[in-house]
C-alpha cells in the first residue's frame, strides 16, 4: 500500500520521505477504483490525466515548489464543471456534455496540486436522498452493497469510504453531503453559504446549493476547506470575509463548549440505536468539560415543507435552460418547436427531476405564488431567526444527521414523501445559511454507520472542525 488510510498528512510524510511517490500513489488508487467499479461510485475515471499530473507533481516536490495538496487524491461530484471533461449531473440530458471551463473549486484544487482522479455518480441534478435517481444507475454503500449510500452526493461519499479517494467534493442543497457521509461512516462538511464559490456548480437551487467536503479525518477536511474558501469575483454570493487558518484553530479541546440539544431532534421517528449512540457521545463530552443546554427549535417540523417548496421553485427556473437548443440532448422533431422542447425534456429528465420541476412550476404560478412560495420564504426567515436566537445560548447545536441508518436499495423509491422525510434534520442548516458537519460515531445493530450532526453560527466552521477533531481523537467512531 502506497498511502496511509489515516489521512493525507500521513501519506504526505511517506511522499516527502521518498517511501512512495505521487505516481505510485495514483496507480494504487486507480487500481482500487477499477477493482471496485461494481460500487458504481465513478462516472468518469481520469487514468491518463491523473498519472500525467502525478508525474508533474513529483517533479515539483523535488524542486520544492509543490502546492499544499500535492499527493492528495480527490474525487469530484459530476455536478462541478471541469474543462474538457464530460459533466453530466447524473442526467441523460447532459450525457455527452463537455464543459468549456473549470469551476472555481476545481481551479483552486489544481493550483494546490491536488490529483483529481475522476467524477463521481450522483442523483440527477442533485435531486435525491439515496443516489437511486442517477441516469447511470444507483451507487452501492461500501459497508453493505444492498444498501443506499445516501444522496445526492452518494458517489463521492462511497469513494472516500471505500478508499477510492482520500477526499472528495460534493454539493449540499438540503443535506446531500451530510446525509451520505452519515450513511457511509465518514466526515461530511457543508460550509456556510457564500464561504465557497459556486461558480461552475451547475445549479439545482441557487439560494441553497453549496460545495461540501468528504474526508476521513478532520485535518484533511480543514485543509481542503482552507484551499476552497474565499471570495470569487465570478460568484456574487461568495463572501469576502477573511479565511482563517482552520488547521491552527483546531485546539482539540472542548472544555467550556456549550452544546445545544433541541428536544425536537429526539422524538418519534429517530431509530433507537442512533438515539443511544448520540447520548453516549453527549455523556463523553460533558465528562470532559462541555455543557449541555436544552433548547427548542420549534420550526423543525416545518423544515421539509419549506425546503421542498423553495428548492423546487428554484429548480423549475434553473432547469428551464435544458431545452434541446443550447446544449445537451436534443430529440429532433420536425413538427413544431414546442414538440422538440417536450420530447427533449421528457426523454432527458428522470422521474424525480420531472416531479420537482412540476411542483416548482405549480408553486410559482399565478394564484399559488403567495400561498406557497412567498409563505415558504417567510418561514425560512423565521427558521434563520430561530437558529440565531439559539446560538445566543449555545456554541453548537448537536443531533442526528439522519433519522435512520442506510436503508435498502429500492426500499423507498415508490414513496417520495417518505424519501423526503430522510432529510428532516439536514434541511434547516441550508435554509438558515449556516455551516453543518456530519461525523461517524459508531454503528447500529446491523453494523451500518451512524452519523452525528453539528451546526454552528455562520462562518464558524473552525468550531465544527475543532469539535470534530476532539471526537475523532477520542475514538468515538468505534
Amino acid at each position: 500500500m502506497n498511502y496511509s488510510p489515516n489521512g493525507f498528512f500521513n501519506t504526505r510524510e511517506l511522499i516527502l520521505n521518498e517511501k512512495t511517490s505521487c505516481e505510485k500513489l495514483t496507480q494504487d488508487f486507480l487500481h482500487r477504483i477499477h477493482a471496485n467499479m461494481h460500487l458504481n461510485a465513478f462516472l468518469s475515471v481520469f487514468d491518463e490525466q491523473a498519472l500525467k499530473q502525478a508525474r508533474k507533481i513529483d517533479k515539483k516536490i523535488l524542486q520544492g515548489t509543490a502546492g499544499r495538496l500535492a499527493g492528495m487524491i480527490v474525487a469530484v461530484k459530476d455536478i462541478l464543471a471541469m474543462k474538457n471533461m464530460v459533466t453530466t449531473c447524473g442526467s441523460s440530458i447532459l450525457k455527452n456534455f463537455i464543459s468549456p471551463y473549470d469551476a472555481t473549486v476545481i481551479e483552486r484544487l489544481k493550483k494546490e496540486d491536488a490529483i483529481i482522479i475522476g467524477k463521481t455518480n450522483m442523483d440527477e441534478f442533485g435531486m435525491g436522498s439515496s443516489n437511486e435517481n442517477s441516469a447511470f444507475g444507483p451507487v452501492k454503500n461500501p459497508h453493505d452493497e444492498t444498501c443506499i449510500p445516501g444522496g445526492s452526493s452518494g458517489g463521492s461519499a462511497a469513494a472516500v469510504a471505500a478508499d477510492l479517494a482520500m477526499t472528495a467534493l460534493g454539493t449540499d442543497t438540503g443535506g446531500s453531503v451530510r446525509q451520505p457521509a452519515s450513511h457511509c461512516g465518514i466526515i461530511g462538511l457543508r460550509p456556510t453559504y457564500g464561504r465557497v464559490s459556486r461558480y461552475g456548480l451547475i445549479a439545482f437551487a441557487s439560494s441553497l446549493d453549496q460545495v461540501g467536503i468528504f474526508s476521513k479525518t478532520p485535518e484533511d477536511c480543514a485543509l481542503v476547506l482552507q484551499t476552497l474558501a474565499g471570495p470569487d469575483s465570478r460568484d456574487a454570493t461568495s463572501s469576502d470575509r477573511d479565511v482563517p487558518d482552520y488547521l491552527s484553530l483546531m485546539e482539540n479541546n472542548i472544555k467550556g463548549l456549550r452544546i445545544g440539544l433541541p428536544r425536537e431532534f429526539f422524538q418519534e421517528g429517530l431509530q433507537p440505536d442512533i438515539n443511544l449512540k448520540i447520548h453516549q457521545v453527549i455523556d463523553l463530552m460533558t465528562a470532559n468539560g462541555a455543557e449541555v443546554i436544552n433548547i427548542s427549535l420549534s420550526l423543525t417540523d416545518y423544515g421539509i415543507a419549506t425546503y421542498y417548496l423553495i428548492c423546487t421553485a428554484e429548480a423549475s427556473s434553473n432547469l428551464a435552460r435544458y431545452d434541446g437548443v443550447r446544449y445537451g440532448l436534443r430529440i429532433d422533431n420536425k413538427a413544431e418547436l414546442q414538440d422538440m422542447y417536450r420530447d427533449t425534456r421528457s426523454h432527458g429528465f428522470g422521474s424525480e427531476v420531472k416531479r420537482r420541476i412540476m411542483l416548482g412550476t405549480y408553486v410559482l404560478s399565478a394564484g399559488y405564488y403567495d400561498a406557497y412560495y412567498r409563505k415558504a420564504q417567510k418561514v425560512r426567515t423565521l427558521i434563520r431567526k430561530e437558529y440565531e436566537d439559539a446560538f445566543r445560548h449555545c456554541d453548537l447545536i448537536l443531533g442526528p444527521t439522519s433519522p435512520t441508518a442506510a436503508f435498502r436499495l429500492g426500499e423507498k423509491t415508490s414513496d417520495p414523501l417518505e424519501m423526503y422525510l430522510s432529510d428532516i434534520y439536514t434541511v434547516s442548516a441550508p435554509l438558515a445559511g449556516i455551516p453543518a458537519i456530519s461525523l461517524p460515531i459508531g454503528k447500529n445493530h446491523k453494523n451500518l454507520p451512524i452519523g452525528l450532526q453539528m451546526t454552528a453560527p455562520a462562518f464558524c466552521e473552525d468550531r465544527l472542525l475543532n469539535t470534530t477533531q476532539w471526537l475523532h481523537q477520542h475514538q468515538v467512531n468505534l
